[in-house]
Order: structure tokens, then sequence, then C-alpha cells
């Protein structure tokens, strides 16, 4: 990481950020695609089982992940401000951290996983499935906690070829981990969509040990002695990550909630084959939205050690760099998209009814997408600036107060159906992009009017 002064030398360093958090946040998605393409072929209830599945996973995932990823800018900025002596203490009490979450996790899901699919009144076999495919899952949850943090680490510094690295060579484990539970192959018991959570599980595994590995062999970042020098747990050191980590991660959750609470909808009042088209929806529209999400991430970096080095001309081109790249792409996806909905369908199903269903609803799915490219970008540039506390008020009131209404209303009283949630989602996000850019200009003043104050 370096300051770098011409806007040719920003894009490029941005750019040199950006690929590998794409190439990493496009393979972490494969793994879910090829969870619901393969389980798709299995049957419609094992599509449907896995949707469900991983619609109360997700939340629960994305909102620990923010939690965790607190680090990102705390790292950045201490790179900015060249203070690389406090990095290794904060990173011993998140790893500390991350642990301590993942089993709370697993405990709480022990006692609520099987009465929160029973509220949910499903076909016997896809709630088997659901529960089932999570159990796997779980025995994953603890190495994925720890992973994201020295994944967090490594980000933090700029080191984004080396996640993607890691990411990039458990993809291949997952694939054959899937097509050998989901089917039956290689002397493994054939367990459909079930198999898909216990592969997901393992590969979590398998990340966290490259990671940990990389640790070692990674020259740049040795001297920081992770996994060597042990500092003592402290309770304190976890409160100040919490106070960035929990209203980030508080803030994801609302926003991936969202869309696990329309699944659960779904699949309470309409019928199976709803239940897959939504999702088929929902896994792609998921894959084309790591894009933007892994430029705002490049800027919560680049804003972030921008910051630190009290650059804040720099924060302000490397803000609008990313947000515009962000629903650049969205747009032109948004045009593949509309042309070829019914054949990606096909990819998941082999079901005429469902990839009907499926087609109807990408239509309105293009529209939510362009809203939260410019919601998640936005959101990156203020992480980056260490301001979480007001997007998550922001981010609660567009997601569950606008969002989840709206959408409920307009599928349950109106002849839009499951289309309706889609609009209620659009509606949120856009709610949410506004009142980001609002507080984002605020900040920005105030960074400015701080940074006269200390020169005079």
């Amino acid at each position: 990481m370096y300051h770098a002064e011409t806007l040719k030398d920003k894009i490029q360093l941005y750019m040199r950020i950006l690929f590998p958090i794409m190439i990493t946040q496009i393979s972490l998605a494969a793994m879910n695609l090829v969870d619901t393409m393969m389980s798709g072929r299995v049957g419609t209830d094992d599509l449907a089982g896995v949707a469900i599945g991983a619609s109360l996973w997700s939340p629960i995932f994305t909102g620990m992940n923010g939690v965790m990823l607190a680090i990102t800018p705390i790292i950045a900025q201490l790179m900015g401000a060249n203070e690389r002596h406090k990095i290794h203490r904060t990173v011993t009490q998140a790893i500390f951290l991350s642990i301590i979450l993942g089993i709370g996790i697993i405990v709480v899901g022990t006692f609520a996983l099987d009465p929160v699919l029973n509220l949910m009144d499903l076909e016997e076999s896809v709630h088997h499935i659901a529960f089932h495919y999570l159990v796997g899952l779980s025995i994953g949850i603890v190495p994925l906690f720890l992973s994201n943090v020295i994944r967090n680490f490594f980000d933090g510094q700029g080191f984004t070829r080396i996640t993607m690295i890691i990411t990039v060579l458990a993809v291949p484990f997952n694939v054959l981990l899937n097509y050998s539970l989901i089917f039956g192959h290689f002397g493994l018991p054939k367990l459909g969509g079930i198999g898909a959570g216990y592969a997901t599980g393992i590969t979590f595994w398998i990340i966290a040990i490259i990671s940990i590995l990389m640790t070692f062999k990674v020259q740049a970042v040795k001297e920081f002695k992770l996994f060597v020098q042990w500092a003592k747990p402290s309770v304190k050191a976890w409160k100040e990550q919490l106070a960035i980590g929990i209203p980030i991660g508080l803030s994801i959750f609302f926003e991936a909630s969202i869309f696990s609470v329309v699944t659960l909808l779904v699949g309470k009042m309409f019928t199976t084959n709803v239940i897959a088209a939504n999702q088929i929806v929902l896994s792609f529209t998921t894959l084309l939205f790591m894009v933007p999400l892994s430029l705002s991430m490049a800027i919560t970096i680049v804003v972030g050690y921008s910051i630190g080095g009290k650059r804040l001309e720099a924060a302000k081109k490397y803000s609008f760099i990313g947000v515009i790249g962000a629903v650049g792409f969205l747009a032109i996806a948004s045009i593949f998209l509309f042309f070829f909905r019914e054949p990606i369908a096909y990819l998941y199903t082999t079901d005429p009814a469902v990839v009907q269903i499926a087609g109807q609803l990408f239509i309105i799915a293009i529209i939510y997408s362009l809203s939260d490219a410019s919601q998640a970008s936005l959101q990156g540039v203020l992480r980056g600036y260490k301001d979480v506390k007001v997007p998550f008020y922001i981010a609660f009131v567009a997601y569950w107060i606008i969002g989840i209404p709206s959408g409920y209303l307009l599928a349950a009283f109106t002849s839009w159906g499951p289309a309706g949630f889609w609009i209620g989602i659009t509606l949120g996000l856009t709610g949410a992009a506004v009142g980001f850019f609002i507080r984002l200009r605020i900040i920005y003043r105030k960074q400015k009017a701080n940074l006269a104050l200390n020169k005079g």
C-alpha cells in the first residue's frame, strides 16, 4: 500500500487491490452456486430445502462476518498512519473474538434451528433437507469466522492477492465434495441437498488451514508473528472492536436478512415451485452482486488508508471511482440478464414451470440490483471513514421499515404475488442508497473542517 498522487495512480492502485477481491468474492459465491445447481439436479425438494437452509444461514453468516470486517478499516488506518506496531494485538484479539462468536452461533443453533423450521410449516421432505443441510454446514462455522479475521488482516494491508489465492485453491475442493456427497460418488453416501451442507462445512476447514499456513509462508506478514506470539485475551480490546464491528454486522445483517425473510415468506405463502424459482433468482443475482460488493470492500481499504494518512481529497476521489464503477457494472450486467434470464434459469433446473416463474422474477431483480450496487458502494466508503453507527440506523429503517413491510403488502394483497417482495426490496435498497449518500456528504464536511482546524 502507498499514497498514490495522481488520478491515474489512484485508479491503478485501486484496481490492483480490487481485482483479487473480486476473484475471491466470485469464488465464494460460486460455492453457493454449486450447492444450488447440484441440489436442483437432484430434485425440486432438494433445491427448496437448500434454499430455506441457505436463507436461514446467510444473514447470520454475513452479520457475523460484518463484525469481523471491522478489522479491515482499523488496519488500513493503522497502516496509513504508519502505526504497524499495533496490528499484532488487534488481530490476535479478533481471533479470540471470532472463536467465541463461532461457538456461540453453534450453541444457539442447537436449540433454535428446529423450532424456527417448525414455524415455517414446510413440507416434511423440505424441512428434513433444510435442517440437515445446516447441521452439516455447522461443522465449519468456527474455522470460517477464524479465516475471515485472517482475510481481513491481509486485505487491510492491501494484500488482497493472498486471499484470492486461498479461495481459488478451495473452490475445486468444494466442487469435488459437492459432487461426491450430493450424488454419492467415490464411495461416499448419496445425501442430496444435505450433502451440500457438509461439503461447505468441510471447505471452510480447508480455507482456514490454508489461511493460517499463509501467515507463516508470506514474508510480508511474518513480522506480525500471528499464531506464534499470543497476547492475553482482553475484554477491553473486544469491546473496542465490537464498537465498530457490531454496527457493521447489524447493517449487513439487516440487508441480508431481507432476502432471507422474503425466501421464508415465499416458502410460507407460495408453492415449492415458487420457492425454487425465488432461490434461482436470488442465487444468480447474488453472484452478480459480488462485483459491486468487491468494489465496496476495495473502497473501504483505500479510503481507510487515505484517512489514516490525513489525505481527505484522495479519499473523495477513491469514493467516486468506486461508486461509479459499481453502478456502471450492474447497469451492463442487467442488459445481459434481461435477454438471457430463462437460459440462466435452466442452468439450475429442468422444470419449465420453475423456469417461467424465475424469468418473471428476474425482470424485477434487474431494477433492485442497481439500487443494491449504489448502497453497497456508498456503505463501503463510510466504513473507510469508520463511520458505522448512523449507517446502521439508516440500514434498519430502509430495509425493515420500508423494504419488508411494503414487499409483504404488495405480495399478499395485490396481483403482484412473489414479485411484490422484490419490488419492496428495491424500495428499501433505494432508500438506503439515498440515506448513505446524505450521510457521506455530512461526514466529508466534518472531516474537512477537522483537518482545517488541526492545520490552523
